[in-house]
């Protein structure tokens, strides 16, 4: 690794931590020409995934994208970056391991509406309105009313208490 302040090649790792549920690698360096501390973080390299978009193109899946689209739903709502990308990696993980080569739009589309629906209602109908391409109002007050029916959480009692 180069030595982001002399340009050296040579450096000790000093401290490795697994970091983003163990998707990444941190790791602390220091050059052994200079002393100079810095961080690197070393990631699982995935096949390229392809998207399959509703007309039938492919294009690369690109995380931004996605990291876009619910960004844009979640405006100035409460929702906090770190909640946003944990979701994302949510979506991410999901998609690499029931995909190998191509994922179709739909999947990942529903899978964004489920997360969302979890974060935050509004940014849930927002991001509903322009996947599902509402053309009319009842459509949206239909979307609304889903959010009315929980999912299903039922808690069943041990026996004995």
């Amino acid at each position: 690794m180069r030595c982001p302040k002399c340009g050296c090649l040579e450096d000790k790792v000093i401290d490795s931590r697994a970091s983003k549920e163990g998707t990444t690698i941190r790791r602390r360096r220091e050059c052994l020409q200079c002393g100079h501390r810095f961080t690197t973080y070393e990631a699982i390299e995935r096949q390229q995934l392809m998207v399959v978009k509703r007309d039938g193109r492919r294009e690369p899946y690109v995380r931004e994208k996605l990291v876009n689209g619910i960004q844009r739903a979640c405006e100035k709502r409460p929702i906090s970056r770190r909640a946003l990308e944990e979701a994302v990696d949510r979506i991410e993980t999901e998609i690499h391991e029931e995909y190998e080569k191509e994922v179709p739009y739909r999947d990942i589309g529903e899978r964004v509406m489920r997360e969302l629906r979890l974060l935050d209602p509004v940014a849930y109908v927002r991001f509903a309105s322009v996947y599902r391409r509402f053309q009319e109002a009842d459509e949206f007050v239909q979307a609304v009313k889903k959010l009315e029916v929980p999912y299903d959480t039922a808690t069943y009692r041990l026996p004995g208490f």
